[in-house]
Order: C-alpha cells, then sequence, then structure tokens
C-alpha cells in the first residue's frame, strides 16, 4: 500500500509541489510565528522596564475607617531610608487649590493666560524616587521646605503652557493671587507622569498655603531585584502599629511578566497559524478530490481485479498522509530559518520550542489525513462498472 502511495504521489511531481505548497505555509506561519512569539517575549523581559522593577508605591487604604484609617506620617522618607535596598523615596501629594488658575506675569492683565493645571506637593527626595531629570534650574531641597518657600519646579509641559523657558531670571507664577518663584522645570519622570503636567511644591509651603495634612502617597525607588522585599516591609517600618492600613503597589515578578507576555502573543500567533493550517488543509483536499475524478478509470481497474473498498480509501488515504508530512517537513524547516534569520538580522536571541519543531511534521500529517478523508470515501464508493464504462 505504502509502494502505491508513494507512486500515486511521485507520478505528479507539479501537482505534488503546488499541493504541498499550502501545507508548507500553514506549518511555516505556525512554527515561525510561536518561534518569533517566544523570541519576542524573550526579549521584552531582558529589556524589562527598570524604572517598573524598581518602583514602589505607599498610600494609606481608602477603605480604612475610624481605627483602622492611618496617614503617611511627614517622616515616611526617611523611616522607609532605613530599610536596605531602597535607594530614595519621597512623598507626594494632589492639592485642591478650587477654582485658583495658574498664570505667569504676563498673564498679569488678564484671565487670558490663566491655566487650570494640577498643582502638586513633594518632599525634597521625591524627583530623585522618580527618576527626575532637569530641563533646567534646580530642584527645591530641605531648606525651601523648612522655610515654607514660595518656590515652585514646573513641569516640562506645565512650562510649555505658561510660556516659560527658562529660570535664570527668576520667572514667578500665580496660583490665584500668591507668586511662586520657579526655580527648576523637569524634563522628564519615570512612574509618575503626571508630575510633568503640574506645578509642585514643597510640602512646608502646601501646608501653609493650603492646609495639607498629610502626603497622599510616598514613592519608592528600590535596588534591582528588592522591589518585593521593600513592599512587605515598608507597611511595617511607616505604620508598625497599624500597617494593614496601608496599600502598596510591587511590581509584578519578571517571570510573570514573561509568562503573560508569551501568553498573548502566542494566543495571536496560534490563531494566525491555524488560518494558514486551515487553508492548507482545504488545498490537499480540493486536490485530492480532483485526483480522484482524473484516476476513475484506475480505481475501477483495481477494483475489477479484486482490491475492496477499504483498499481504495486507504491508498488515498495514505497519499494525503505522504503529502501532508512533507508539507509538514518543509514547512518546519522553513519555519526555524525565519525565526533564526529575523533573530540574526535583529541581533535576538531565537528561541524555539521543541514539542512543536518535532511536532509540526507529525501535525501535517493530520491535517493531510483529515483533508483526504473524504476524497478516500469518495474513491471508495466509485462501482467498478460504473468507471470502466464511463472510460
Amino acid at each position: 500500500m505504502l509502494d502505491e502511495a508513494l507512486a500515486g504521489v511521485a507520478a505528479r511531481p507539479t501537482r505534488l509541489v503546488l499541493t504541498t505548497l499550502g501545507t508548507v505555509l500553514g506549518i511555516a506561519a505556525l512554527v515561525g510565528t510561536v518561534g518569533l512569539g517566544q523570541t519576542a517575549a524573550g526579549q521584552i523581559t531582558q529589556r524589562f522596564d527598570l524604572a517598573a522593577a524598581t518602583r514602589v508605591v505607599v498610600a494609606p487604604d481608602d477603605k480604612g475607617e475610624g481605627e483602622a484609617a492611618a496617614q503617611l506620617p511627614w517622616d515616611a522618607p526617611d523611616r522607609i531610608a532605613r530599610l536596605n535596598g531602597v535607594d530614595a523615596a519621597g512623598t507626594v501629594s494632589q492639592l485642591d487649590v478650587g477654582d485658583d488658575l495658574v498664570r505667569s506675569v504676563s498673564g498679569l492683565e488678564g484671565q487670558k493666560n490663566g491655566h487650570a493645571l494640577q498643582v502638586m506637593a513633594g518632599s525634597p527626595g521625591l524627583f530623585d524616587a522618580v527618576r527626575g531629570s532637569l530641563r533646567t534650574g534646580r530642584f527645591f531641597d530641605a531648606g525651601h521646605d523648612r522655610r515654607a518657600d514660595r518656590v515652585v519646579v514646573l513641569g516640562k509641559h506645565a512650562a510649555e503652557r505658561l510660556g516659560i523657558n527658562r529660570v535664570d531670571s527668576q520667572p514667578a507664577v500665580f496660583i490665584g493671587d500668591q507668586a511662586y518663584t520657579v526655580i527648576g522645570i523637569l524634563e522628564s519622570v519615570s512612574g509618575k507622569a503626571e508630575l510633568l503636567d503640574a506645578v509642585i511644591m514643597p510640602n512646608g509651603t502646601a501646608k501653609l498655603a493650603y492646609d495639607l495634612t498629610a502626603p497622599d502617597a510616598l514613592e519608592i525607588r528600590t535596588a534591582v531585584g528588592a522591589a518585593q522585599l521593600i513592599a512587605k516591609q515598608a507597611p511595617i517600618a511607616i505604620a508598625p502599629n497599624n500597617p494593614s492600613a496601608l496599600t502598596v503597589d510591587a511590581p509584578p515578578t519578571q517571570g510573570g511578566v514573561r509568562k503573560g507576555v508569551e501568553s498573548d502573543l502566542n494566543a495571536l500567533f496560534l490563531l494566525l497559524g491555524a488560518v494558514a493550517l486551515l487553508v492548507g488543509g482545504l488545498g490537499i483536499a480540493n486536490v485530492t478530490l480532483l485526483s480522484v475524478l482524473e484516476r476513475i478509470s484506475e480505481i475501477g481497474l483495481r477494483r475489477a481485479l479484486g482490491a475492496a473498498r477499504r483498499h481504495v480509501a486507504a491508498q488515498f488515504l495514505v497519499e494525503s498522509v505522504i503529502v501532508g508530512f512533507l508539507g509538514g517537513l518543509l514547512g518546519t524547516a522553513v519555519g526555524v530559518l525565519l525565526t533564526v534569520g529575523v533573530s540574526w538580522m535583529r541581533d535576538w536571541t531565537p528561541i524555539l520550542d521543541n514539542r512543536l519543531t518535532f511536532g509540526a511534521p507529525l501535525l501535517g500529517a493530520l491535517i493531510g489525513l483529515i483533508a483526504g478523508t473524504y476524497p478516500a470515501w469518495k474513491a471508495s464508493a466509485i462501482q467498478p462498472i460504473t468507471a470502466l464504462r464511463g472510460t
């Protein structure tokens, strides 16, 4: 049976090539997309955002009431700084300024230059904790905080809206009717993007001007690999008598991020590969059915010489399986080469699932078996006298 099937497949080499092409493309798409998905996931985790991996945020639990309620102490950064693995820490708060608009000096004649900007307060360590960098000027320090100086640092977007691009002439902004000297413009931060749109003043100034009673949150920058440990220790260090009243936002482990990325990418790429495999299976079914119609006389002669229906069906099924297996084998090779080639061009480390690599040819054979079932049944149903009479 295998000899007859190989002879039937090899008798039409051009058709064999065209028939296997659909399966080759389907298997290649499956192996290549899954391989590239796993490779891309590996690269994403290798380039895991360092800022996100080292950022921990502690805030009071909004659900706490009465004795369970808690506030962050003003010296929370100092308490956290004692923990091994903390690189920087600072508090941040959103201030309620009511209907006060923020204006630059050029807007004193009217409200046309007034802007409803966010006004925030922070401790001197805030900018280090969020990896802040300056466009120009300086950050406020502990002296500004202690004296409640009327100074602010502008986020770069807030500075653009106010028309301020330098601080050497000590420009001022007005929040309502109160003037504040701009001592710096913030260029970039990591993990706290709203600071770029805000006007930021020291905690001491906010306590005096807006009756700030406690910080809203504590931003912590940890050493690499220490975030999970600091997340467990921070509530106890800040509020040892009531640590459960604080909530901690810590980054997920790198392994968890990797699994999530691989899962999402594989789901997408497997869907694309399945569609390509469906097209390849339909191609095998169509060509095999066409082969049955062209070989009616051969089928009739075999039946007349004593071949049973199961023999005819088995021959066409074996032919379909051979075509599917060849397509799967070639498709696997193309998919592996595609993954390795793209990885080489992008200077990535290729990642291939051995189970898929070695199982793809068998998957091609299975597709051939399924695609050839109907044509094989159709061939086995041909009566010898009908076939010979038609010939």
